[in-house]
């Protein structure tokens, strides 16, 4: 259980934080760049917990960088455990391990490009 927490479970958890990250304040700077305020006032109206989102987002990114920071620190330190003898449990398991390292990678990807729109954009542009 450890095995599957470390490889599957917390980089998934860092996905869906740093996806919050994202919503919570590139996504509207995108549809307000593009000149589609309606579209982003029909979408707070639909789900009002952006706001929420956008109103606490040192708390969001704060959450979501942690998450980051466990997941990648468990990737680091599972890299060289042992998978099974067993040949298919042992593609299974090295498959695993590049799909949790994807799945980390993509989420730094989406926290930093919800970072850059929370926090950089709004000073520069």
């Amino acid at each position: 259980m450890t095995n599957l927490y470390r490889q599957t479970i917390l980089p998934v958890l860092s996905l869906f934080t740093s996806l919050g990250t994202l919503v919570c304040c590139a996504l509207p700077a995108l549809f307000v760049t593009l000149g589609m305020g309606a579209a982003l006032a029909g979408l707070v109206s639909n789900a009002p917990w952006l706001v929420w989102l956008s109103a606490h987002k040192i708390w969001v990114f704060g959450v979501a960088g942690f998450m980051l920071a466990a997941a990648a620190t468990l990737q680091w330190r599972a890299r060289n455990a042992p998978c099974p003898a067993d040949p298919a449990k042992a593609r299974a398991c090295m498959l695993m391990r590049k799909v949790s390292w994807w799945i980390l990678g993509i989420s730094i990807v989406v926290y930093a490009i919800g970072f850059f729109f929370a926090f950089v954009a709004v000073r520069v542009l």
